[in-house]
């Protein structure tokens, strides 16, 4: 490449550090501000909790279908563009979100803030890469952007608590437009691009089939825990879901220039650590989605005290990931992420014993051993990912691995709220009976939880049955709750088994060699 398509790695390094680590920031602010403030926006909008599942996906999936198109075309066509774009996407999709009127209309802004999302994580990774070429160097600078990405599941529920206490849920959306709009200005003037087009070229079909084969498959597990699985709609997304899948797996393997090599699948290590990622990231925004609830509906908190509580695990993971990033060169990633998964386990198991009268000490100990397990776990698992596979798969890896985790992310909220409401609507009218709440009132009560969401039944007058019907209400969703609970706690100790048997010392790493007969791009050399 020539010094007009490359310039100099060093120009400007500062501040594209600066303007990378804001970036990441703001992409990922949505993910605990909209998770603490769902009892709020149920309770405004008069939304079901499959309708709450999809204002978290409707900002996940976007991310998870495109950041490995957005990637490729920052490098073909200029990082600094699309880091420009993706700050555009996120001041607009925070703008619809907060004139949103409507559940559907908040699912249009949070889709755009994730398409925002999805520019900006590979591109600033990128440019970092690109603006320090010394390896050793760059760990450094690489391990800032990684606090910038865990720092806003750290502040984001202080963040919302703060304003929820004074304004409506709506405000948790401005901070976003302004910040975004000084970035993107700045970033006219201040920021150096790169690209690195050699052997890079957008893979349509694979993007298209992929798209289709995540949206369909959460659509449908979300859809049918609300509406039963024998739903045509929902058999027939789930459907379209496998199709797609298998349409992704044949694209990819018969591309010339596959946007998902599957030749990374080889690898026992790199196997394992896609497994870690879906499990890790499905089982943390799925928890987050399900705790939000539980501390809105059960323990009837207020946000802040919600956010008090949330970040135990956020902050508790970002302050774990800085020793462990040291530990790395010390002791084996599998040791690392396997005591994370087996701590994470022990956390959820825990977490079983909670009820409606849980202290916060009595909570907080579970939360932090849950955050010291992720600590443990996200650090490692994308170096794991790119030691695992040859030098000129190394960049794929990374961003395989990046995507691979937000599908998790996006099929927590699915998952888990599907597990949640269909154990509490089975446990319910046995709740209310058990309270002494009348049959024909216990049966108003199921009618509304069925049709409108667990949450609408908190609004309901029943005379001196309420606080009889709240009391079953709360009991019934201790139930799905715990159930998500194992369900995760059993993810995580199959994801610790799979590390055990397929995550092998670095020693065992496949070669490292470039292939000869193929340029290796920048950013494929700077992530290795």
């Amino acid at each position: 490449m020539n010094s007009a398509t490359t310039p100099d790695p060093r120009s400007g390094r500062a501040a594209t550090l600066v303007l990378a680590c804001l970036g990441v920031f703001v992409a990922y602010l949505p993910v605990t501000t909209v998770s603490v403030s769902l009892p709020a926006i149920q309770r405004a909008l008069g939304a079901s909790t499959s309708e709450l599942s999809w204002v978290s996906d409707a900002f996940v999936l976007p991310m998870a279908a495109l950041i490995l198109t957005t990637g490729v075309w920052g490098d073909v066509h200029g990082r600094k563009k699309v880091f420009q774009a993706g700050m555009a996407f996120c001041a607009l999709g925070a703008a619809i979100s907060l004139l949103s009127g409507s559940v559907q209309a908040l699912w249009v802004g949070q889709a755009v803030s994730g398409i925002g999302a999805a520019a900006l994580l590979p591109t600033t990774l990128a440019l970092i890469s690109h603006a320090v070429p010394d390896h050793r160097e760059r760990g450094k600078f690489i391990g800032f952007w990684a606090m910038s990405l865990t720092a806003p599941l750290a502040v984001g529920p202080l963040i919302a608590g703060a304003l929820l206490e004074h304004t409506s849920w709506r405000w948790i959306f401005l901070l976003p437009i302004p910040l975004s709009a000084v970035l993107l200005a700045v970033a006219a003037f201040g920021l150096p691009d790169s690209r690195a087009p050699h052997g890079r070229r957008l893979d349509w079909s694979g993007q298209i089939t992929a798209a289709v084969a995540v949206t369909a498959l959460v659509y449908g597990v979300i859809e049918g825990g609300a509406d039963g699985f024998g739903e045509p709609a929902v058999i027939t997304a789930l459907a379209l879901g496998a199709v797609a899948a298998v349409a992704f797996v044949l694209v990819e393997l018969r591309s010339s220039g596959p946007m998902l090599d599957l030749a990374l699948f080889r690898s026992p290590a790199f196997t394992a650590t896609a497994l870690v990622a879906v499990v890790s990231f499905l089982g943390l925004i799925g928890f987050f989605f399900v705790l939000s609830l539980y501390f809105g509906l059960v323990q009837h908190l207020s946000t802040m005290q919600a956010a008090l509580r949330l970040v135990l695990v956020s902050g508790t993971s970002l302050v774990a990931g800085l020793p462990v990033g040291r530990l790395m060169h010390r002791i084996s990633p599998r040791v690392l992420i396997t005591s994370g998964l087996v701590l994470v386990a022990a956390a959820l198991f825990a977490m079983t014993g909670v009820d409606a009268h849980t202290s916060y000490a009595a909570l907080a100990w579970r939360l932090v051993l849950l955050g010291l397990g992720m600590g443990a776990v996200l650090t490692p698992m994308t170096a794991s990912a790119v030691s695992a596979v040859p030098f000129h798969l190394a960049g794929m890896a990374a961003a395989g691995n990046n995507a691979i985790r937000q599908v998790g992310a996006a099929l927590g909220p699915a998952v888990l709220g599907t597990l949640l409401t269909a154990r509490a609507l089975n446990a319910l009218p046995e709740r209310l009976a058990d309270a002494g709440v009348p049959t024909q009132t216990g049966a108003r009560v199921v009618d509304t939880a069925r049709e409108h969401g667990l949450g609408a039944v908190a609004g309901l007058d029943l005379g001196p049955a309420t606080g009889q019907a709240l009391t079953a209400l709360s009991d019934s969703f201790l139930d799905g709750m715990r159930l998500c609970l194992l369900v995760s706690a059993g993810l995580a100790l199959l994801a610790a088994l799979a590390c055990v048997l397929l995550l092998k010392s670095p020693s065992g790493a496949a070669p490292r060699a470039a292939d000869p007969g193929r340029p290796v791009s920048e950013a494929e050399r700077a992530a290795a």
